[in-house]
């Protein structure tokens, strides 16, 4: 009775850590391709991904300012359908939300954070893998 018992719940064990693992699977799981130029209402990314890491430049104006400066180089990542990134100066940082050639969400900055959207406008460079 004892060694049912036992073996019923390893296996009770192991179920449960199994669906606790899918979470986190789905988490990783990247999702979304984000290469391409995207334009925003005053930021431009131009954005080249391999796996779920996102190198690329954000060209914004000054601040207060009307015209864009040159890019600044940014790192980041996706997960799911979740962009996130920070330039190299550490001055804007953002999370979007992906979906096919539309993402939106935050960007912070120095006038602090704002919701912001941004439109793929070319995909040239994206390699021609297949999404997942």
């Amino acid at each position: 009775m004892r060694s049912v018992t036992g073996l019923l719940l390893v296996v009770s064990l192991v179920a449960g850590a199994a669906c606790a693992r899918s979470d986190w699977i789905d988490r990783t799981l990247v999702t979304e391709d984000v290469t391409g130029v995207w334009l925003g209402s005053t930021i431009q990314l131009e954005l080249q991904q391999q796996g779920a890491r996102v190198t690329g430049v954000i060209t914004v104006p000054p601040f207060g300012g009307s015209s864009l400066t040159s890019g600044v180089p940014l790192e980041g990542s996706v997960a799911g359908d979740v962009f996130s990134f920070k330039d190299s100066r550490g001055v804007y940082s953002g999370e979007l939300t992906v979906s096919g050639d539309d993402m939106t969400g935050q960007v912070f900055g120095p006038g602090g954070k704002r919701k912001a959207s941004f439109r793929r406008e070319s995909a040239a460079s994206q390699p021609d893998s297949p999404r997942r």
